[in-house]
This record gives C-alpha cells, sequence and structure tokens, in this order.
C-alpha cells in the first residue's frame, strides 16, 4: 500500500483553512449580534446593520455545514 502524501497534505491544508474561515465568519456574527445588544441598550439606535451582519455570517456557516454534510452522506448525491 502506498500513501500519496501530497494529496494528503493538500486535503490537510485545506481542512484547516476551511475550519479557520468557519469560525472567523462565526465570530463576526457574534461580534454583529453583540453590537446591535450594545446598541440598543445604549441609545436604542439601529440594530439592523449588526443584526444583517450576524443573519449574513451565521446563514454563511450553516451553508459551509449543510455542504460538508451533502458530501459524506451518500443518499444526497
Amino acid at each position: 500500500m502506498e500513501l500519496d502524501w501530497s494529496a494528503l497534505g493538500q486535503v490537510a491544508a485545506v481542512s484547516l483553512g476551511v475550519t479557520v474561515a468557519v469560525v472567523v465568519v462565526f465570530a463576526l456574527g457574534v461580534l454583529g449580534l453583540s453590537r446591535a445588544e450594545d446598541a440598543r441598550q445604549e441609545d436604542g439606535g439601529p440594530t439592523a446593520l449588526g443584526r444583517a451582519q450576524a443573519g449574513l455570517c451565521f446563514l454563511a456557516c450553516a451553508a459551509v455545514v449543510g455542504y460538508g454534510i451533502y458530501l459524506v452522506v451518500p443518499q444526497f448525491h
């Protein structure tokens, strides 16, 4: 049995990159919710921008998770 180390390295690098990207996008979503809550508590100001940021970030995270499940489950192909 022979192992293609180059392909293994590529898979590991892409996995690490996607994982870091999803964590950063999720953190930006939490930041958006935090800013929206701070604006609401301070002066009742506009919270739509923070909530929109959070919604888009969480939607992107859900899309990545859904795509991962699609790739893993063969009945979805």
